[in-house]
């Protein structure tokens, strides 16, 4: 874990100068020593603003999944045809 940590950094570095950021982590226990021993600078967020993000995106998975179940037993020619009138609903319901 710690060789594919420093990998991601190094690249994230590479791209993004991350001289003056500070990295959020979660509490797993061989980030900190990592980021520590390398000189980045991290907060360990376990709680918090980071929690409220994912479950925005568990719930877009959680609906995905259940939209792809609904089609599991339709042809393609039937779910593509729901789908169209379903776009066509929302984009009529935008401003």
């Amino acid at each position: 874990m710690k060789q594919t940590t420093r990998w991601f950094l190094d690249e994230l570095h590479r791209r993004y100068q991350l001289d003056d950021v500070v990295l959020p982590v979660d509490g797993a226990d061989y980030l900190g020593p990592v980021l520590a021993e390398d000189g980045y600078r991290f907060q360990v967020i376990p709680h918090g603003n980071r929690n409220a993000t994912e479950r925005v995106f568990w719930e877009i998975e959680r609906r995905t999944s259940s939209v792809a179940n609904s089609f599991s037993h339709v042809t393609l020619e039937t779910a593509q045809s729901w789908l169209e009138a379903f776009a066509v609903y929302h984009n009529s319901r935008q401003t």
